[in-house]
């Protein structure tokens, strides 16, 4: 057993269940707890009973069915995303607990700057997207959290599981009517959650743009998932202005860029695979375990 205690925060939660279940096979100590990040006290007392060495943060409110939800309910957007996640950090660093916060990438748009298929996005450019209230709320408050010694924030994009889970990227525009054809970053968290104990337990701190290498549109991914998964599925598009049409909030669409975490991950002797790479094998994946 490792020496190492893992507090996963946001227990009942799609990439908290994953998490939960990398660590057990790698025979870590391991608890969930659904405790709301803005209770003080109870998040305190929490982290005094079990006395974790990492927390891992996968807590905070996406909305359902989608970000749009959190037009409607600032308020609790901020309770959770804000105040919560904030209180959750200090409280970690009061008990010189290291604390891994799953965040987004979405808080970026293709600009003058930053076109598609050209300069992407750092760790270190500001945050030019706050078409959703969701975004707003992140990007204000990574500003504060990498301010915290103790705080490992890795910003993921668009995850996808080895199967269609409703939280899963692929399976969301599976089922849109139409999609947009614009190349994103995205997490494919087989390879990506791995690598996040590997950071954590080696207590890196900063920010890190946490997505496979490189770019993918929707429709390579659509087609290589009828190519691997359901032959004979099909989709159509749509222009973003079409689509902002029938969304109450914006959608960010970027790269990031994935130097500063490659580069790290050398340290390490770890590998992740470029998106197209790890798209194909997970489609293979989901096909052998007999996803349709």
């Amino acid at each position: 057993m490792s020496a190492h205690k893992f507090l996963i925060w946001g227990g009942e939660g799609w990439v908290a269940g994953h998490l939960k279940e990398l660590l057990q096979k790698q025979g870590k100590e391991v608890e969930t707890t659904t405790i709301r990040m803005e209770n003080r006290e109870s998040v305190l007392q929490k982290l005094e009973e079990y006395k974790p060495t990492h927390v891992l943060n996968c807590a905070g409110v996406t909305g359902r069915p989608n970000v749009d939800w959190c037009e409607d309910n600032k308020e609790a957007t901020i309770r959770s995303n804000v105040i919560g996640t904030l209180n959750l950090a200090d409280c970690c660093w009061l008990k010189g607990i290291h604390i891994t916060n799953f965040a987004t990438g979405c808080i970026y748009h293709y600009d003058d700057e930053h076109p598609i298929g050209g300069k992407t996005f750092t760790e270190e450019d500001t945050a030019n997207f706050s078409g959703s209230y969701y975004s707003a709320t992140k990007s204000k408050v990574e500003e504060i959290m990498k301010q915290y010694s103790n705080a490992l924030v890795l910003r993921l994009r668009m995850p996808v599981s080895d199967d269609l889970h409703p939280r899963s990227f692929v399976t969301k525009i599976s089922k849109y009517e139409k999609v947009v054809n614009i190349p994103n970053s995205n997490t494919l968290l087989t390879d990506m959650l791995p690598v996040s104990i590997v950071l954590a337990e080696n207590n890196e701190t900063g920010v890190y743009n946490f997505t496979n290498p490189g770019a993918i549109s929707h429709n390579e991914v659509l087609d290589l998932f009828a190519k691997y998964v359901r032959p004979g599925f099909t989709y159509s598009n749509f222009t973003v202005e079409e689509q902002s049409k029938i969304l109450k909030a914006g959608r960010s669409n970027c790269e990031l860029d994935t130097t500063k975490l490659v580069n790290k991950l050398k340290e390490y002797n770890v590998e992740i695979p470029e998106v197209h790479v790890a798209y194909e094998e997970c489609f293979k994946r989901m096909a052998a375990g007999g996803t349709k």
